[in-house]
């Protein structure tokens, strides 16, 4: 038999990969299954993208493999999006890489920038594919914390007091999934002034900025970011894309010059007609994002009925396509989360699957229609 790669010990299937499984099982077997527990918009792309993407199947040359920086028009459309909603001035042709999907992002900075024994701190509780791909380079996950009390952002004055020595990246995640707290401004500039201090570079993943909120902030508005960040953004949440696998990289040339030796082995550019949807996406104007935030507003308040039935205590203040809410006292997460599959066959994210500090917390999505979260909350009382 063929063994296995040593660099996948340390490594599990992800854990929705392996739990929706079950949940399909169930499914199959006859039951009514609510999700409430995946990030994966159920509502519909712009009608405009759709448009752009049919009428750029037809052009002569969107079947050919395409730049490996991708197109100059979905470059600059990009450059714009970040003046625009961040007041963040992009060179498109030296400080925008798009990806396919910021997922691939995070592998193709490991990969780039960690050697074997490089640390790297991972915000727990945080998104996992940080630490797994961690290991899978070879490098280590050194956690950091986040709590309720410290309203889930990094303690940096602590941090500075750690031996940082080995450490060479940071992933930052505001707004926070899956907590839905937001950053400001101060801790941005704070966090900047941490990686000069002790030459780490700062990845914040920032694909949430637009949902259930007002205030959309680019880490790299900060002064002086561009040379130890880089931000990852992402049409899948914003946009209901999240199947077309379209994100984005930013920061300064030299950063994504070493990222572009990963990605340019890995892959021969993404479909054009993408690109051109994408563009298009990017260059709608911001009633796209009030309409879409009506929805999921009203969405939210529903969770938060199904919350309070069910005796969880939601955070405060969240942002994003999330809920983040305790479980009842006197019960562990998993359990919770088995107890509403079983009894009432609504699935939901158990905290603990984004790190220890997650514990005692579950994740209720809003990717789910009124109606659907209706039926729950009527499981629930009834």
């Amino acid at each position: 038999m063929i063994e296995q790669a040593k660099r996948l010990s340390n490594v599990k299937e992800y854990y929705f990969s392996t739990k929706l499984k079950e949940v399909r099982a169930m499914a199959a077997a006859g039951k009514d299954i609510i999700n409430l527990g995946i990030g994966s918009p159920d509502l519909a792309p712009p009608q405009q993208v759709i448009s752009a993407l049919n009428e750029a199947l037809v052009n002569p040359g969107a079947h050919q493999y395409q730049p490996y920086k991708g197109t100059a028009d979905f470059r600059n459309a990009i450059a714009e999006f970040y003046l625009n909603h961040y007041q963040v001035n992009l060179n498109a042709e030296t400080e925008i890489l798009p990806l396919m999907g910021s997922k691939e992002g995070i592998t193709h900075i490991s990969m780039a920038f960690l050697n074997e024994g490089d640390e790297v701190l991972i915000p727990n509780p945080g998104y996992p594919t940080y630490s797994s791909v961690t290991e899978l380079v070879g490098a280590k996950a050194v956690f950091y914390d986040l709590n309720a009390e410290g309203n889930w952002l990094p303690n940096l004055e602590e941090l500075a007091k750690k031996d940082l020595s080995k450490v060479k990246l940071m992933w930052v995640n505001y707004p926070h999934m899956p907590t839905g707290a937001s950053a400001n401004d101060k801790l941005f500039e704070e966090v900047v002034a941490f990686a000069k201090t002790h030459k780490i570079l700062i990845v914040n993943d920032n694909p949430y900025s637009f949902i259930l909120n007002n205030n959309p902030k680019s880490i790299l508005k900060a002064e002086g970011a561009k040379d130890v960040v880089l931000e990852l953004n992402s049409l899948s949440k914003s946009f209901n894309m999240a199947g077309w696998r379209i994100g984005m990289l930013c920061g300064s040339e030299k950063n994504l010059n070493t990222v572009l030796k990963v990605k340019t082995n890995m892959d021969s550019g993404m479909f054009y007609p993408l690109q051109a949807g994408a563009a298009a996406a990017l260059r709608l104007n911001g009633e796209w994002f009030s309409a879409q935030n009506e929805i999921y507003q009203s969405r939210k308040e529903k969770i938060l009925e199904l919350a309070a039935a069910l005796q969880c205590e939601p955070e405060k203040e969240q942002t994003g396509m999330f809920v983040w809410a305790k479980v009842p006292k006197g019960t562990d997460a998993e359990a919770f989360v088995e107890f509403l599959l079983n009894k009432y066959h609504i699935f939901t994210a158990p905290g603990f699957i984004f790190g220890s500090n997650g514990e005692g917390y579950i994740r209720f999505s809003l990717c789910a229609s009124e109606e659907n979260i209706n039926r729950a909350i009527k499981r629930v009382t009834s």
